[in-house]
């Protein structure tokens, strides 16, 4: 048996192989994820609700169907966290706001019944940006989320409990939702994997909406292969989503593991400058790490980026509007002071300004497609800069964090941020990977072969 330790730095995909053979128990395993959030969540704030009684429960049976050999699949006794916009049946869902403070749906998202069905144990659900509508996590209702690797700094947003609890070790795998980076972001924050996969690829049945045509539910995990694992078994078309796509559901992880011999990457000139040194030291020995690797890498131009953060601006805040509309005439106190605000700003945009918004996605997402033709995937910064401090009210999230995310939510394109070191300080730096719709596993490709040059992150000492 594995030391406390240990099983807390395994991955899903290395837990899953012990699991099943038996190596470690899901009952233990489950009580060491329990045991660290007592120790640690009180000065990370990663979680709202903490389901220990039914992440027991789960686990015990989860051991008693793997001792029978009735094995589901490689999240069987794997402990997770949810983000608390997905619905869980019988669980407190807040949304990270005092509006749905009491709030217990009576049933459950898609997501969570597919990892539910495949025997994933409930650890509770993640804190959020209230309503999931911001990038920092500073959440006036349930506290503040706090950045493993410095707790006086931004986790990211708006799924930074997701990300802190996988870094922190508090989680095993986790689920978030991107809207403008809010998987990307985080992740970039915390230094660990995060997924957008296409829109419509995985339902968003029972996900608390934010802006419904930019909305994803996705992975957040420790590492590439750990996303493909998830995204196996979340995506795929539901009945219950009329936007679920019926794309066959190919088996993401049977591309990883090679290298990346005859791969053309384009890095995106518009998403390629105004970023720190830190992050430009950083992106360009991840370039010149996939040109080892095989890739051939080059730059490509795509105009229309330079203003695709505005374009998803203007459709998120246009769409929240409509689903914020009667608790802003109702409960407009219950907000948070910057949720608030954003809601009252959006009700400057006119109809004409959201319709011309959506059109232009159409010639972003072409535009992108363009350089696609002859490219496999294209690289860009995730963010600006390092994380910054919590107290850092100057801090432009546009222009540092939603310029460099933001266009992907508009062309609803795949999108894999991932690290690629630390900074000076000891922070986290990242970049994103982006593909052609429906092409999640080229994306995977690329950044496993990546990962598994780059090696292992030192973890933070909390």
């Amino acid at each position: 048996m594995a030391n406390l330790s240990q099983l807390l730095d395994f991955d899903v995909a290395a837990l899953s192989q012990k699991l099943r053979a038996r190596e470690i128990s899901p009952v233990e395993l489950t009580q060491a994820y329990l045991d660290r959030i007592e120790a640690v969540d009180e000065r990370l704030v990663a979680y709202i609700t903490v389901t220990a009684d039914l992440a027991r429960e789960t686990a015990r049976k989860a051991e008693a169907e793997i001792t029978a050999g009735r094995w589901r699949g490689p999240f069987h006794g794997v402990p997770i966290g949810l983000k608390d916009l997905c619905y869980t049946k019988g669980i407190l869902t807040t949304g990270g706001s005092k509006i749905l403070g009491e709030f217990v749906p009576k049933y459950d998202a898609t997501v969570w019944t597919r990892l539910s069905e495949a025997g994933a144990v409930l650890l509770g659900k993640l804190n959020l940006h209230e309503f999931a509508y911001g990038a920092t996590t500073n959440n006036p209702h349930w506290g503040t989320c706090h950045n493993p690797y410095d707790l006086n700094r931004i986790p990211g947003g708006s799924s930074g409990g997701s990300a802190a609890a996988i870094v922190a070790r508090t989680a095993a795998a986790t689920i978030g939702t991107d809207t403008g980076g809010s998987i990307r972001i985080p992740a970039a924050c915390c230094g660990c994997v995060g997924l957008k996969q296409t829109w419509s690829r995985v339902s968003r049945y029972g996900v608390m909406p934010l802006s419904d045509s930019l909305d994803h539910a996705g992975p957040i995990t420790r590492s590439v292969r750990d996303a493909a694992l998830m995204l196996n078994i979340i995506a795929g078309y539901d009945p219950n989503d009329a936007t679920s796509s019926r794309e066959p559901v190919p088996d993401y992880t049977s591309r990883l593991g090679g290298d990346l011999k005859g791969m053309r990457a384009g890095v995106i000139r518009e998403l390629n400058t105004g970023v720190s040194e830190p992050v430009s030291r950083a992106f360009n020995a991840a370039l010149k790490q996939l040109g080892a690797l095989g890739a051939a890498v080059e730059e490509v131009s795509i105009p229309s980026f330079a203003e695709g953060s505005l374009v998803t601006m203007v459709v998120l805040m246009a769409e929240a509007l409509e689903f914020h509309e009667q608790w802003m005439r109702e409960r407009p106190d219950d907000y948070g002071a910057d949720v608030r605000a954003l809601i009252e700003t959006s009700m400057t945009i006119t109809a004409v300004n959201y319709v011309r918004a959506q059109r232009e996605r159409n010639l972003i997402l072409a535009e992108a497609l363009g350089a696609l033709a002859n490219h496999a995937v294209l690289l860009a910064p995730t963010l600006a800069t390092v994380a910054p401090r919590i107290d850092d009210s100057g801090y432009d999230m546009i222009a540092n964090m939603v310029r460099f995310t933001g266009p992907f939510n508009a062309t609803g394109q795949p999108v894999l941020s991932i690290p690629t070191g630390l900074s000076n300080e000891g922070l986290p730096l990242s970049m994103q990977i982006i593909g052609k719709p429906f092409d999640e596993a080229t994306v995977l490709r690329a950044a496993d072969a990546y990962e598994r040059a780059r090696g292992p992150l030192p973890t933070p000492k909390l």
